[in-house]
């Protein structure tokens, strides 16, 4: 019999719980042992949970009991969950974890410490869609070439709505927070960092780069507006905030922004709070893992198949994907100055004469060629331009918009929105 701790009995924890005994017969046959959770750690001891076993609010009954083969971190956070992830491994139990933040920060740490121990995080990134083990054992014959998708469903449903409904962001953001799809501080989804957790240990996997979020590019969608959303529509593309993954030569470009993406993409077609990743080997070709990126059920999942995992055959696979560094081919992280992309601008200006031609000779003067440009009535006495580009460098995209803000009929910042 496999003994169970969870550390953290919430929303996921709880199913973790509930999984583990309403599927106890079909998951004792695939793992050829029983499975029972002993005991749980929570921090208010006087709500009732309904659950069936122990239940504490102290740690060290659970990193301290003998019994206890396997310990699920799901405390959420950084510094104290990677105390109790450490003291764990330690003391030789094997660790089950849904927690990106602290894989986006510790990975590597984590993974010299766990060594020959067992180590698995399924549902740290995409909730229930097995990306972890496709990445790092169904493709691992394959150079991947790249890694492209939508990794939090929050903005995900913000977008969808507005895009379908017109719903302005302000409305939508509230709305989502009254669902519970969004914290009443909504800036580790809207901002860009909940997805960046999740594409850093993707990369780990895929490219083996030790890259933190401050090494990345990072935006969210707070800036799209319904002007953003009518032009990708007549141009056809969506927007989407994207998780991106590319390799090119012996670099890796790594960033999550707002993109608009052409709407014959597969990943353009999922809406709502879904998630969707496609990856592209270098034999296998494009893939693409599609499913619940968060919830409950969807999420424990994920941890119950790491449980099982572990229960037939202790630790298989590397915790990271690579046994050893590839010899003379060590991939880099590509700059953020040097990524090469097409470009979407808004540029809010004074209705007047000249506006145009002056607004061409700065993207001219910065090596950057106009691909299509339209002009809407914003206000009173002022317009947006909107613009695309062909493909230029971040670094001269970056000087233009600055060169931009300082004209005198420039009434705001550019909003600038990557296309892929």
């Amino acid at each position: 019999m496999i003994k169970v701790g969870i550390i953290g009995v919430g929303t996921v924890g709880t199913s973790v719980v509930n999984i583990l005994k309403d599927n106890a017969d079909v998951i004792s046959a695939r793992a050829g042992v029983d499975i029972v959770v002993k005991s749980g750690v929570v921090k208010n001891l006087s709500k009732d949970r309904g659950l069936d076993i122990i239940l504490t609010d102290n740690v060290d009954d659970i990193l301290n009991d003998d019994e206890i083969d396997i310990v699920v971190e799901l405390m959420g956070g950084v510094e104290e969950p990677l105390e109790v992830v450490k003291r764990a491994l330690k003391g030789g139990k094997a660790v089950v974890t849904a927690n990106k933040a602290l894989l986006a920060y510790h990975r590597y740490e984590l993974a010299e410490l766990a060594k020959d121990i067992a180590f698995e995080y399924e549902a740290a990134v995409a909730g229930g869609i097995p990306i972890i083990n496709a990445l790092r054992d169904g493709l691992s014959a394959n150079h991947i070439e790249s890694i492209m998708g939508i990794m939090n469903g929050t903005c995900n449903y913000m977008m969808t709505k507005m895009t379908n409904e017109g719903v302005a962001y302000d409305d939508i953001l509230k709305e989502s927070q009254e669902l519970g799809y969004a914290e009443a501080d909504p800036s580790f989804d809207v901002g860009g960092y909940d997805a960046a957790h999740k594409l850093l240990i993707l990369a780990s996997i895929a490219y083996g780069i030790d890259a933190k979020p401050e090494d990345i590019l990072i935006e969210g969608i707070e800036h799209v507006t319904q002007d953003d959303i009518s032009f990708a529509k007549e141009f056809g593309y969506a927007i989407k905030l994207l998780g991106i993954a590319k390799k090119d030569g012996n670099e890796v470009e790594l960033r999550v922004h707002a993109c608009l993406i052409s709407q014959n993409e597969m990943i353009a077609k999922i809406d709502g709070v879904m998630n969707g990743i496609s990856v592209v080997g270098d034999k296998v070709g494009e893939t693409l893992y599609y499913g619940p990126g968060a919830g409950g059920d969807a999420t424990a999942s994920a941890v119950v198949a790491n449980i099982i995992d572990i229960a037939r055959s202790g630790k298989s696979t590397p915790m990271l994907g690579f046994d050893k560094p590839m010899e003379g081919k060590q991939l880099t992280l590509k700059p953020t100055e040097n990524i090469e992309s097409k470009y979407y601008l808004r540029i809010n200006v004074s209705d007047r004469t000249g506006v145009l031609a002056k607004i061409t000779k700065v993207f001219e003067e910065n090596n950057i060629s106009v691909e299509t440009m339209l002009q809407r009535q914003a206000s009173t006495g002022s317009a947006n331009l909107l613009i695309s580009t062909h493909t230029a460098l971040e670094r001269d995209i970056q000087k233009m918009i600055k060169e931009i803000v300082s004209l005198d009929f420039v009434n705001s910042t550019p909003v600038m929105i990557r296309m892929v």
